[in-house]
């Protein structure tokens, strides 16, 4: 399997610090970056070892570059995708895809249209963790499912606290920023999501940005005919003394996933039926990262599918917008 060549479009934190360690441990390379400021371009090059930076998108779609990997801010997402997807170039990009359903659907279309692969970075989908989660419930071991909750209460880093939380900002907000992420682990696990109640607030003293930093969501899900399965999920910017969690609960027992929904999650899987509760061994020591990218480029070369694909993210993104059409009107939202 040859190496892939990749373009970074976005001098990012999560590029920093998370997928250009990736990308080269995947066997790949980093050619440049893009930045829509010159000299921001420039100093991310020289810090990560990258040989080119450019303020031209056009100039790093002509790079000889097999993949851009794409980190900017939400609202560049769409256009940046779709000239990239245009230029010949597979795509790996950051959530949520888009800041409306109908530009990720073409998105989505223009990638199938044209034989590329295009993938939405949700790292959780291809945890080890959730994995297993998956395998069981497939296997019937909890009998028919009925519920899910995850926690997802967490403390934003002080570095991370500029434009997530601008009310102004598009695609700013924790359920953007975190609720798609709950939905990209419970859609392939439950079903199809058909409707989403959610309230949000601002909690934190230090968020002076007016976006809110705390919601609950309540999920419902549908499943070939069988009994509605309810997920409810918490998500927040402010608690900086909570461990994350995944219950799932069926008719013939409970898994529980401690520790479970953060990039460096080391777990731990608790299975409880009338048996009593056991531990599930799971090895979780590669990086989810790691795992994405070596996903992506099994895509690229025809040999696997990514952990997350294109209508992966496209889902994923639904159920956060109508998490958000739901906080600002104070009604159940529906999913078409």
């Amino acid at each position: 399997m040859s190496a892939l060549k990749w373009g970074l479009i976005g001098a990012s934190d999560i590029a920093a610090t998370r997928v250009i360690d990736a990308i080269r441990s995947s066997g790949g390379t980093v050619t440049g970056v893009f930045s829509g400021s010159s000299a921001r371009a420039a100093d991310f090059a020289a810090t990560h070892g990258l040989g080119r930076a450019t303020s031209n998108l056009d100039e790093l779609l002509a790079w000889d570059v097999d993949a851009v990997y794409i980190s900017s801010t939400n609202d560049k997402h769409f256009d940046q995708a779709t000239r990239a997807l245009r230029a010949g170039k597979h795509v790996l990009c950051e959530k949520p895809l888009a800041l409306d359903a109908g530009e990720a659907e073409a998105m989505v279309q223009l990638a199938e249209d044209t034989g590329l692969v295009l993938a939405a970075n949700h790292h959780l989908p291809g945890s080890p963790l959730h994995a297993k989660v998956r395998e069981l419930v497939n296997d019937g071991v909890i009998g028919t499912v009925l519920s899910a909750k995850i926690a997802h209460a967490v403390l934003l880093p002080e570095r991370l606290r500029g434009w997530r939380l601008g009310q102004g900002t598009p695609g700013s907000g924790v359920i953007l920023d975190i609720t798609c992420h709950d939905a990209s682990v419970l859609n392939p696990l439950l079903g199809t999501p058909v409707a989403v109640s959610a309230v949000a607030v601002q909690q934190a003293a230090w968020n002076t940005g007016g976006q809110e930093d705390a919601a609950m969501t309540v999920i419902r899900y549908e499943n070939n005919g069988q009994s509605p399965v309810l997920a409810q999920t918490h998500d927040s910017f402010t608690v900086g003394f909570a461990m994350t969690s995944l219950e799932v609960h069926g008719t013939k027992g409970t898994v529980q996933v401690f520790d479970a929904m953060t990039q460096d999650t080391q777990g731990e899987i608790v299975l409880t039926t009338e048996s009593g509760a056991r531990t599930i061994d799971v090895d979780c020591s590669e990086d989810l990262y790691l795992i994405g990218l070596r996903a992506f480029t099994a895509a690229v070369h025809g040999t696997g599918v990514p952990t997350a694909t294109g209508r992966d993210g496209l889902m994923a993104l639904k159920v956060a917008l109508a998490a958000q059409e739901s906080a600002n009107s104070g009604r159940t939202v529906h999913i078409n």
